[in-house]
């Protein structure tokens, strides 16, 4: 009787900790998909504001992906490789180059940023395309073109 209810006690408590890792890596696989649809937002308003010429906005909008980058590391801590994602093992094995890819974003958005403060026609255009060259260099080595299951 005791072996029995041992048994039924690992095996709950196995499903426990196996559906609690499912659910933390769903959650942090969610929070990182809204951090960059956040970013694929703001580039859009980019893109949209370079074209009218309202540097106000441009200017705001590369602020919001400056704050964001700051935040792409940590949304993809070591070990959170599995359920849907895009992520590739790359950002893992290569850390240091990832975490170089989000610098190199957060300062194209910066220089972005000072172009459309100074209003500059001719910079911002020119940060504008290393903005997406930023953007572009990190997905072709660190993101994936389907989702992972």
């Amino acid at each position: 009787m005791i072996r029995k209810i041992l048994t039924g006690a690992l095996f709950g408590f196995m499903t426990l900790a196996v559906s609690t890792q499912v659910f933390a890596q769903a959650d942090v696989n969610e929070k990182r998909q809204n951090l960059m649809k956040g970013q694929s937002a703001a580039a859009k308003a980019l893109k949209a504001a370079v074209e009218e010429k309202n540097y106000a906005t441009v200017e705001a909008k590369a602020k919001d992906i400056m704050g964001s980058s700051d935040n792409i590391v940590a949304a993809f801590p070591k070990g959170s490789t599995t359920g849907k994602t895009k992520a590739t093992g790359a950002i893992w094995e290569k850390s240091e180059d990832f975490s170089k890819a989000a610098k190199n974003l957060n300062k194209a958005a910066s220089e972005l940023a000072s172009a459309a403060k100074a209003g500059n026609d001719a910079d911002v255009g020119v940060k504008f395309k290393a903005l997406g060259d930023a953007c572009g260099a990190c997905h072709k080595q660190f993101r994936a073109e389907k989702y992972a299951e």
